[in-house]
């Protein structure tokens, strides 16, 4: 029996795990109605495939998720935690109205001291920032301005001059409605004052990017996430909204018959709305830990892309998988939530790409904090494929950034270790050679440079895995060959009549092939 017939099935198996895994990291909706925690048990087949069927997703049959009699209780708790979901998710009054923005994108340039930046310059910082702008929707820039600044810490972020500057050419572009200021984070005073002085809305990097998280967010986790990272904001303008108030009535007020002031109440109020948010994503990560679970049993490789924002990892998952379905989009943060895709390695090995959230140069903490519940998901991977748009001006500061939140994300240190690095889109860059040591030159586009990538993802899983790929002598009357459909992943059979043997290509872990020389010391074995 040749690997042909036996990749089509065990590729059909393996996508219908990956969509499952996928569609219930994420907590969205599918065609079967979610199955609680309690109520999903594993079903195996009763007996293993017989010679002229193909081998079973992870060698271990055909796995299958089942709802157990979960009772009226779990349904009403599953309805209560609906209800609560709803309430969390509702409108967000930090959501920027909906319609066109006119930009115009200020960027602060520090020339100077402790807090220049050391690998990139103002030009391409603000390029990055257009980028962003250009992501949404009917949003457009119509003027890119660069101003230098010692300290952009300070409360106006520029020098006297600079800033009276800035505001007469602001209000000489009548046709602006806001202005994106390049910088991480403004206070809610600071953009009041620089909405009155210039006479229009006033973002920062950390709205923007919330925005944009917002407009991709599809599924219920992702909406958690930003209604998490979007509390300090709501603290922050709630202190802004209460001095403002004290200094028009004079003072702080008690709210009649409660014995807490206006601050204590909506502070309370934002406290519970926290609380309740880190629990239902804390629900959800339980859910995916079941999930881990029951991934592990099918023995399929999990295998997390990751790289900087719009470097290429759908393309590259899409590449590698051949899932017709994926559409990369050319745009920054087009994926927010884990999605899960199935593949083949040379050896026909069934593995599971998982593409992941990108990253991005001065993203807020605060966002990073509030995603480190999918990001969470990198640390059971078996392997980290780190993919680097190679044609970038920045691409040495986008692996640095990269690097640094992976270290952030306390990851084992053997995952960081043999961390496979890739360089996409040399398609665009003539003759290149990787200057990094053991990086992989690719085309994920052109699909040049594959098939050298499979390789070495196949040999770092190997050993991440402790699998073996081997040949094994069987005698079809014996119970071997059904042994070892049921405990490792059967590649090749190949019948030998005359004799009533078989040769049989697996893969197997170290544990299975302990046990299989004990059960049968006799058997032949053919390393590769």
């Amino acid at each position: 029996m040749g690997p042909g017939r036996l990749s089509q099935s065990l590729l059909l198996r393996c996508r219908r795990a990956a969509a499952v895994v996928a569609a219930r990291c994420r907590g969205g909706p599918s065609s079967a109605r979610p199955l609680s925690a309690a109520a999903v048990r594993l079903r195996a087949p009763q007996r293993p495939p017989g010679r002229g069927e193909p081998p079973r997703a992870g060698g271990g049959g055909r796995w299958e998720e089942v709802a157990g009699a979960g009772g009226d209780e779990e349904d009403e708790e599953e309805e209560e935690d609906e209800a609560e979901l709803e309430e969390l998710l509702g409108p967000s009054p930090l959501a920027v109205e909906p319609g066109a923005q006119r930009v115009a994108v200020v960027h602060p340039a520090v020339k100077w001291g402790p807090k220049k930046p050391s690998l990139t310059r103002a030009e391409l910082q603000i390029a990055e920032a257009v980028a962003l702008i250009d992501t949404l929707q009917n949003w457009t820039v119509l003027e890119k301005i660069i101003i230098p600044t010692k300290n952009p810490d300070k409360k106006f972020i520029f020098g006297k001059g600079n800033f009276q500057a800035l505001t007469e050419k602001i209000k000489k572009l009548p046709h602006v409605t806001a202005v994106f200021l390049n910088v991480e984070r403004i206070s809610s005073l600071t953009k009041k004052e620089l909405e009155d002085a210039w006479g229009v809305k006033v973002f920062d990097r950390y709205t923007v990017v919330l925005h944009i998280f917002r407009c991709n967010a599809r599924t219920k986790e992702a909406k958690l996430q930003i209604a998490l990272a979007e509390i300090p904001l709501l603290r922050s303008n709630l202190k802004n909204d209460v001095s403002r108030l004290d200094q028009q009535r004079g003072g702080s007020r008690y709210i009649m018959g409660s014995g807490e002031t206006f601050m204590e109440t909506q502070n309370r109020i934002l406290k519970e709305k926290e609380l309740k948010i880190r629990n239902a994503l804390e629900k959800l990560r339980r859910k995916r830990s079941l999930l881990r679970t029951q991934r592990r049993k099918r023995e399929f490789p999990i295998i997390s892309v990751m790289g900087y924002t719009n470097c290429g990892k759908t393309t590259l998952i899409k590449a590698l998988t051949g899932e017709a379905g994926l559409q990369p989009r050319d745009q920054l943060f087009a994926t927010l939530d884990i999605t899960a895709h199935a593949g083949y390695l040379p050896s026909h090995m069934a593995v599971i790409y998982v593409d992941t959230i990108g990253f991005l140069t001065d993203l807020p903490h605060n966002l990073v904090e509030s995603f480190s519940a999918t990001l969470e998901e990198v640390a059971y991977s078996d392997l980290i494929v780190h993919v680097r748009d190679i044609t970038h001006p920045e691409t040495i500061l986008q692996k640095a950034t990269v690097l640094s939140v992976l270290k952030n994300l306390n990851l084992p240190s053997h995952l960081l270790d043999s961390m496979v690095e890739v360089h996409n889109k040399v398609d665009l860059i003539e003759r290149y050679k990787p200057t990094e040591e053991n990086a992989l030159a690719i085309s994920a586009l052109h699909g040049h440079g594959l098939e050298e990538l499979k390789e070495e993802i196949e040999k770092k899983i190997l050993t991440a895995t402790g699998k073996k790929i081997l040949t094994v002598n069987v005698n079809l009357e014996g119970p071997q060959l059904s042994w070892l459909y049921k405990e490792a992943t059967v590649q090749e059979v190949e019948v030998m009549p005359e004799d009533g043997t078989a040769r049989v290509k697996v893969i197997i872990s170290n544990s299975a092939f302990g046990r299989y020389r004990n059960l049968f010391p006799n058997s032949k074995i053919f390393m590769p």
